[in-house]
Formats: structure tokens, C-alpha cells, sequence
């Protein structure tokens, strides 16, 4: 018996041995494979990834000048009380009507309707004349809305006619800058063999959050020197009046332009109550925004580079759309798969360098700030958490849009960055108050 045993061991220590090796061996094949398939991931998307990163850079700069611009608004802040409310609604409304141009703009010259050359065509004057009347149009409702807001939940606000005149002035003064940016930077990207999709949507989201706080600044400057009542409710009740008109024209025409009025009216009005309400979530911790100033600077950087992701993302799938790439079903494929992974590398890159600069820049002016390592994770957890909702989100909404008829270019741009402004306000500032309370 201990003989067979003794005998026994050596076999047994043996078969041990080749089946150790074997799943080592496995476990190495795999690492050779995963290996394999990240390098030849990062070679074929090395343009789209280095395009959208310079793009979300450049984004990063602009959303830190608004977000410094916010930081030293805190006068304004107090003076026009409510006006916090009106501010991401503003912010998201330029970068939803005109990040929706360039998308529409980009998709048309993909399938090859457009040429990139800016001269005067029918597709280029139904797109710019849509684009201004939604700008119009929101601002009304925008500064309702707004008003809205502040008397629901009880916070104390100017009168209605300040909001609609800020928000309509504001509208007009930023627009008049952004439509000509938003067509040389569309047609331009595309001439130059850059892929509209990649680099248009975080351009325009960054200029539309450098433009819209100045403009606003200067609306209300405008607006100091109507002190009479009556003043102000006659140059409001002209500008409605005109405003309203000119949607009823725009609404009743048999061009394209009726197409883009009719599909992106509902949703941007959707979009601006998911604006107003990331509002409403800012002015209920306005104090522990206006005690923390690296926070107040965090914001429209976190809101700007989490919207500027969400866009690329909805502008890829719909082109993929547009050009039969990917299938408008439920079940992502092979493309969408590779799109969700580039803004995932793009999301593990960016997030990190925003919560550095917002920290930086709150130190470098004598702010008291949270600590480099808690902006940084503040800013990479809270990132990370909301791209992989609005990943699943954007991919939903585009397949479905897509499959009912409706273009992407004028639906998921537009809800999918609004969304992502109310989501992101909740996570960041529910991730910031665990680390401000000590809870982490």
C-alpha cells in the first residue's frame, strides 16, 4: 500500500505539473491576445482618439474660462438673484442648437449633400435661419421657465421680464458669434481631411460656455440702464411678439427647415427644462458653491468635458447610422463597441487634467482649495460614473430615433447633453459634499 502510494505521488505531482502549466499557458495566450487586441485598437483609432483629445483640450481651456468668468461672478450672482438658475440653461441651449448644426452639418458632408466649400447653398440658409429662430424661440421659454423654477421652489428672483430680457439679449449677442464660428469650424475640419465628429461638438460646447457668459455679463449691463418698468415691458412685448412671428413663418415653410423646426422644437424644450433644473440643483448649494471656489470652477469645466464626450459620442453613432455602419437595434456590434471604447480612453484621460486645472487655478488665486488629490478624484469618480450611464443612454436613444424616423443630428445631440448637464450636476455634487463631510 505505501509502496503504490509512493509510486502514485510522483505521477500525481507530475499531472499537477502539466496542468498548472497548461493553465498558465492559457492564462498567457490570453494575456497575449488582450494584449494583441489593445495595441491594434489604439493603431486603428490612434486619428480619432489624438482629434478628439486635442479637441477636449481645447474644450478644457474655454470651460475654464467660464468656469473662472463663474468664479468671479459671484457680484452678478447676488445682485440678479435667480440668475444661477438661467445660467446652465444658457449655456446648454448654444451648445445644444449649434452642436446640432454642426452635427446636421458634419452628416451631410459625410454622405456627400454638402460641399465644404463656404459659399451660399439651400442645405446651408435652411440650417443657419433654423438655428437662429430655435435661438430665439428658447430664449423666451428658457427665461419662463427659469422664473418657474425659482417660484416652485421658493428662491428668491428678479422679476419675469429681467429674465426674458437677459436671456433673449443674451441669446442674440452670443449667437451672432457663434453661427459664423460653428460653419467655418463644420466646413473647415472637414476640408482639411479632420472628422467633424471628433472635434466640432467640444469646440462648439467650449466656445458656446466662453461666449455665453460674457454675453450674459453684458446683457445685464444692457439691462441696468432700463430703469423704468414700462421701458422694459414695451422692448420685451416687441421682441415676443417678433420672435413668435418669425417661428409661425419659419414653421409654415415646405423646406427642410420646417423638418428641423418640427423635430428639434419639442426636444430643445425638453432640453432646456433638463437645463433649468441642473440650474435649480447649482442655486440650492449655491452656498457650498460660493465657500468653495475650486467647486465653482469644477462645475462648467466637469458639466463642459462630460457634455463634449456625450456629443462626440451621439455625432459618431449617427453618422454610423447615416452610412449603414452600425444597425439600429438594441444589441451594439463590433462599431459601436469601438466608439463606446474611445470615449472611454478619452473619459480616463480627460477627467483626471480637469479636476488638476480647477485646482490649480483656485490656488493660483489665493482660493482655499480642496486638495489636489480630492479635486482629482472628485473629478475622475464622478467622471467615470456619468460617462458609463450616458453611454447607454446616447446608444438607446440614437438606435431608436434612428429606427422611428426621426434624424439623430436634431434629437440625441440635443437631449443627450442636457441630460447629461442635469446627471452630471447630481453626481458631482453628490460625490463633492461625500468628500467635503470626510465621509471618504
Amino acid at each position: 500500500m505505501i509502496r503504490r502510494l509512493a509510486s502514485a505521488i510522483p505521477i500525481l505531482l507530475l499531472n499537477s505539473m502539466v496542468f498548472i502549466s497548461k493553465k498558465i499557458g492559457i492564462f498567457f495566450s490570453f494575456g497575449e491576445y488582450l494584449f494583441k487586441n489593445i495595441k491594434s485598437f489604439f493603431k486603428d483609432t490612434n486619428s480619432v482618439i489624438r482629434e478628439g483629445l486635442v479637441a477636449l483640450l481645447i474644450c478644457a481651456i474655454g470651460d475654464l474660462i467660464a468656469g473662472i468668468i463663474l468664479g468671479k461672478m459671484t457680484f452678478f450672482l447676488e445682485t440678479f438673484p435667480g440668475l444661477l438658475v438661467l445660467i446652465p440653461g444658457a449655456i446648454g441651449m448654444r451648445g445644444n442648437i449649434f452642436g446640432a448644426l454642426g452635427s446636421r452639418l458634419g452628416s451631410n458632408l459625410h454622405i456627400g449633400i454638402l460641399s465644404p466649400e463656404l459659399k451660399k447653398s439651400k442645405i446651408l440658409n435652411e440650417n443657419i435661419f433654423s438655428s437662429i429662430i430655435l435661438t430665439l424661440i428658447l430664449s423666451i421659454f428658457l427665461a419662463i421657465l427659469a422664473k418657474s423654477i425659482c417660484i416652485l421652489f421658493n428662491f428668491h428672483s428678479m422679476d419675469l421680464i429681467d429674465f426674458l430680457l437677459i436671456s433673449i439679449f443674451t441669446g442674440l449677442i452670443s449667437s451672432f458669434i457663434m453661427l459664423p464660428i460653428t460653419l467655418i469650424i463644420s466646413l473647415k475640419s472637414f476640408e482639411h481631411g479632420w472628422d467633424p465628429d471628433n472635434i466640432v461638438n467640444p469646440l462648439i460646447a467650449a466656445l458656446g460656455d466662453v461666449f455665453t457668459l460674457p454675453s450674459i455679463i453684458f446683457s445685464l449691463l444692457i439691462l441696468s440702464f432700463f430703469n423704468n418698468s414700462l421701458i422694459k415691458y414695451f422692448i420685451g412685448i416687441i421682441f415676443i411678439a417678433l420672435i413668435l412671428y418669425i417661428f409661425y413663418t419659419g414653421f409654415k415653410s415646405n423646406d427642410s427647415m420646417k423638418k428641423i423646426l418640427k423635430q428639434s422644437s419639442p426636444v430643445l424644450l425638453f432640453s432646456s427644462v433638463l437645463g433649468v433644473s441642473a440650474g435649480g440643483i447649482l442655486n440650492s448649494a449655491v452656498s457650498t458653491l460660493l465657500t468653495n471656489p475650486t467647486l465653482l470652477t469644477l462645475v462648467p469645466l466637469f458639466s463642459g468635458e462630460s457634455g463634449s464626450l456625450v456629443s462626440i459620442l451621439s455625432a459618431r453613432l449617427s453618422s454610423s447610422l447615416h452610412s449603414g455602419l452600425i444597425e439600429p437595434i438594441l444589441k451594439p456590434n463590433k462599431e459601436t463597441l469601438r466608439n463606446f471604447a474611445i470615449i472611454l480612453v478619452l473619459a480616463i484621460l480627460i477627467y483626471p487634467f480637469i479636476g488638476l486645472l480647477a485646482e490649480g487655478f483656485s490656488s493660483f488665486y489665493v482660493h482655499m482649495g480642496l486638495g489636489m488629490t480630492k479635486t482629482i478624484l472628485i473629478s475622475f469618480i464622478s467622471g467615470i460614473s456619468l460617462i458609463l450611464i450616458m453611454m447607454l443612454f446616447v446608444f438607446s436613444l440614437s438606435s431608436l430615433s434612428y429606427r422611428r424616423g426621426y434624424d439623430p443630428d436634431n434629437i440625441v445631440i440635443p437631449l443627450s447633453t442636457s441630460v447629461t448637464d442635469l446627471v452630471s450636476n447630481l453626481i458631482l455634487l453628490f460625490v463633492s459634499l461625500l468628500f467635503i463631510s470626510s465621509l471618504i
